[in-house]
C-alpha cells in the first residue's frame, strides 16, 4: 500500500484548452467557455473541482466542473491551489476584511458578505441581514461547496442561521434544480428589520426579491437622501419604498411608491412607521407603472424627484433592442413628468445594458420630451458588490442623475 506524504498533492481531473484559447485566463478571467475546451482528462463530476491547462500542458488554474453549461469551468484560482475548507477560510476572511476596511459592516446590519466572482467565489453569493445570513448558490461549484462555505460563515460571522434562497433559474443552466431552506443554524423569521446608513427596513427574507432586499442600491439611496430636501417624490418600481425611505429621511415633502406587488407596498409603510414618519408623508399605488405614468402625463401631473429603478430589462443579448425600447419608453415618461429643475435618479441593472448605450438611450429620451437635460452625477453599485478588474462582467448597475 502506498501512503501519500503530508506534501503531497491531491490528484485533480484536467481540462486542456484549444490552442490560442488560453489568453482570458492567463488575463485572470475566471470562465472557461466549452468552445475553447480541447479536452478533458478523467471523469469530474458535478461542481468537481478541475485543473484547467494550455495546450502545452501548462497549469493556468483551479476551477469547478459543469459539463451542462456553456461556461463549464468557473475558476476558484490562477495557478496552483488546493481547494479545500482552508482555501475557502481564506477567501471568506478576505472579503469580510474589506467590508470592514470600507466601514460598511460598522455603520450597517446588513450588507454584501460574499460577490460570487469579484470575491474569487463564482457563483456564491451572501448577504447579511441583521443576525442571519443569506445564500445563493448558482453555479455547480457553488452547490457543491456550499455546506463547508455555510460552516465557515458560522464561524467567521456571529450570526444565528444560514438561509439558502437559490431559487433562481440560472441554476438550470447549471444542471442544478431550485432550492431554498435553512443550511445551518437557526431558521430566521419571516422579516428582519435591518439599518442601513441611519435608515430601517424591514426585509422579507424568505420570500422578497433576491435574498431580500437591494443591498447594491445603499448608496444611491443615500444619494437620494442627499437631494430630497423639499421635493415630492415619485418612485417607480418602488419595490418595498428603499429609495422613499431615503428621500423622507433627507426632508421630501412627500414620497409617492408605485409597485405591482401589494406585500413590497405594505412593507414599504411599515418602514414608514419604523423611522417614524407621518402616515400621510407617503403613498403606496399598486399598479402597472407604465401604465400608471401615461396616466399621470394625460392629467399634467409633474414631480420634483423621479426614481426609475426596474427590474432587469435583458436577460439575453437577443433582448438588448427590447430592453432599449424599455428604457426609451420609461424615461421618457420620467422627463416630461417632472417639474423643471426637477432631478430624475435613472437606472438599469441589466448587465448586458453598456453603460454609454444607457446613456444614450436617456439622452434620447430627453430630446423626445423636449428638454435639455443635464448629468450632474453617474451612479453605480455599492463597495460591498465590488468589480473584480479582470471581471467586468461582475459590473452591472449603472445610474445617473439628471437635471432638467
Amino acid at each position: 500500500m502506498t501512503i501519500k506524504s503530508a506534501t503531497s498533492r491531491p490528484s485533480y481531473p484536467q481540462v486542456v484548452l484549444q490552442r490560442g484559447r488560453d489568453k482570458n485566463i492567463r488575463a485572470r478571467h475566471p470562465w472557461v467557455f466549452s468552445g475553447a475546451i480541447a479536452s478533458v482528462k478523467g471523469e469530474p463530476a458535478l461542481g468537481e473541482t478541475v485543473e484547467v491547462r494550455s495546450e502545452h500542458g501548462d497549469l493556468l488554474g483551479m476551477g469547478a466542473w459543469s459539463p451542462q453549461s456553456q461556461i463549464q469551468v468557473r475558476l476558484w484560482a490562477v495557478g496552483r491551489a488546493t481547494i479545500d475548507r482552508a482555501f475557502f477560510a481564506e477567501k471568506i476572511q478576505a472579503a469580510l476584511q474589506q467590508r470592514q476596511s470600507l466601514g460598511i459592516s460598522a455603520r450597517n446590519t446588513a450588507y454584501r458578505v460574499l460577490n460570487a466572482e469579484s470575491d474569487s467565489l463564482p457563483g456564491v453569493v451572501v448577504d447579511k441581514f441583521g443576525d442571519w445570513l443569506i445564500m445563493q448558490a448558482l453555479t455547480a461549484g457553488a452547490e457543491h461547496w456550499k455546506h463547508v462555505i455555510a460552516e465557515l460563515l458560522m464561524e467567521q460571522l456571529a450570526c444565528k442561521g444560514v438561509y439558502e434562497r437559490s431559487d433562481v433559474e440560472i441554476r438550470k443552466k447549471e444542471g442544478l434544480s431550485t432550492t431554498t431552506g435553512l443550511l445551518l443554524g437557526e431558521m430566521p423569521p419571516a422579516f428582519i428589520d435591518i439599518l442601513e446608513e441611519g435608515r430601517h427596513y424591514r426585509v422579507d427574507v424568505l420570500n422578497g426579491h433576491k435574498t431580500g432586499f437591494y443591498l447594491d442600491q445603499r448608496d444611491n439611496r443615500t444619494a437620494v437622501e442627499h437631494y430630497a430636501q423639499g421635493r415630492t417624490v415619485l418612485n417607480c418600481f418602488s419595490y418595498t419604498g428603499g429609495f422613499s425611505i431615503a428621500a423622507l429621511k433627507g426632508g421630501a415633502i412627500k414620497a409617492i411608491n408605485i409597485d405591482a406587488s401589494q406585500p413590497a407596498l405594505d412593507l414599504a409603510a411599515q418602514a414608514a412607521q419604523l423611522n417614524g414618519f407621518n402616515p400621510e408623508q407617503m403613498d403606496n399605488i399598486q399598479g402597472d407603472v407604465f401604465q400608471l405614468l401615461r396616466q399621470y402625463r394625460d392629467e399634467g401631473r409633474q414631480f420634483d424627484l423621479i426614481i426609475l429603478d426596474p427590474p432587469k430589462f435583458a436577460e439575453n443579448k437577443s433582448q438588448i433592442e427590447k430592453a432599449a425600447r424599455g428604457y426609451k419608453d420609461i424615461n421618457l415618461l420620467g422627463f416630461r413628468l417632472l417639474k423643471p429643475n426637477g432631478l430624475l435618479f435613472t437606472f438599469s441593472c441589466s448587465g448586458l445594458m453598456d453603460s454609454n448605450l444607457f446613456q444614450k438611450i436617456v439622452a434620447d429620451a430627453a430630446v423626445d420630451a423636449g428638454c435639455d437635460a443635464q448629468i450632474i452625477r453617474k451612479l453605480d453599485q455599492a463597495s460591498d458588490h465590488p468589480t473584480r478588474l479582470a471581471f467586468p462582467e461582475g459590473y452591472y448597475l449603472k445610474g445617473l442623475i439628471c437635471q432638467k
